[in-house]
């Protein structure tokens, strides 16, 4: 029996490298389009060009969609806010139009979005997927992303849409940056340290993924999140708990963080509640909802 081709945006990156594993494993043929296709698996595309080979299209039956710059990764200058909104627009166009183009229908579309959609609040509120967006750069660039990948219904069976949150994975991200401190006791809060953080372990994430890809009656918008509220001075404690080291250090001054980030500050200054409920109402279940687990699994080893 011919096994079902899953294609992968951003298969390289913190989620698509796990994720590529886990399809594996679970019986899919995966392939990934690439700037610089260099084996069997990885097909090239060159998004200024508007080029995506032709081969890549026509095997494809499931396409998950992880491409875009990295939102925390440099300093937002308005160059750099450009660069984040065309790397999700652009991509998701392209990609439309090639399948249109070789009239190509997909079973699935699986695409990323972000819990930036609901803006960064810290309140007694928890936010749904029926919440409206917020306002300012990231849920802007999330209404954005998310309207262009609508258009995957065009050529799509079945559209998912998840709103991701902060993903946890020893080998990069956040939780990495968090951990190194902590490690060499240089560990502290930021801010107010209540401000919450919606986390998902990078296992949970991928497992959901797969989930929503072989399920046929999950559509539309659902949030990647753990069912865990835990505030960043809880988070910190955890870490240090997870790499045994005491958080000896008050917590950085909110000052500092802004006159560091600049625009970016806002994301790490504030912080919603975020719910997984429509998620787990339709059956799936995280193995990682205790902070302390996921982190003893990330960390502890």
């Amino acid at each position: 029996m011919k096994k079902e081709v899953v294609l992968i945006t951003g298969g390289t990156g913190l989620i698509g490298s796990v994720l590529q594993t886990i399809l594996l494993d679970a019986g899919y043929e995966v392939i990934l389009l690439s700037r610089n296709a260099k084996n069997e698996n990885s097909y090239l595309w060159d998004v200024e060009k508007n080029f995506i080979d032709k081969q890549a299209i026509l095997k494809t039956d499931h396409l998950i969609h992880l491409a875009g710059a990295g939102i925390a990764d440099k300093r937002w200058t308005e160059a750099r806010k450009k660069e984040i909104i065309d790397s999700r627009v652009d991509t998701t166009s392209l990609l439309i139009e090639s399948f249109k183009q070789h009239k190509k229908e997909l079973k699935t579309v699986i695409a990323a979005s972000a819990i930036g959609y609901y803006g960064f609040k810290t309140s007694k509120h928890i936010y749904t997927e029926t919440d409206a967006p917020a306002t300012g750069f990231l849920a802007d660039t999330c209404v954005t992303w998310e309207k262009a990948t609508s258009a995957f219904n065009e050529i799509s069976e079945r559209l998912v849409q998840i709103r991701i949150g902060v993903v946890l994975d020893k080998n990069g991200g956040a939780l990495k940056k968090m951990a190194q401190p902590v490690h060499f006791f240089a560990g502290a809060a930021i801010g107010s340290g209540k401000q919450y953080m919606p986390w998902i372990h990078v296992k949970d994430l991928c497992d959901m993924i797969l989930y929503t890809l072989k399920n046929q009656k999950t559509h539309g918008i659902y949030n990647g999140v753990s069912s865990t509220h835990i505030t960043n001075e809880d988070f910190t404690k955890a870490i240090g708990k997870a790499l045994h080291r005491p958080i000896l250090l008050p917590a950085i001054p909110a000052f500092v963080i802004k006159a560091l980030f600049g625009d970016m500050a806002g994301m790490v200054l504030e912080g919603s509640r975020v719910s997984n409920e429509k998620i787990k109402e339709t059956g799936f279940n995280f193995k990682f909802e205790n902070i302390d687990l996921a982190l003893e699994d990330l960390l502890g080893k």
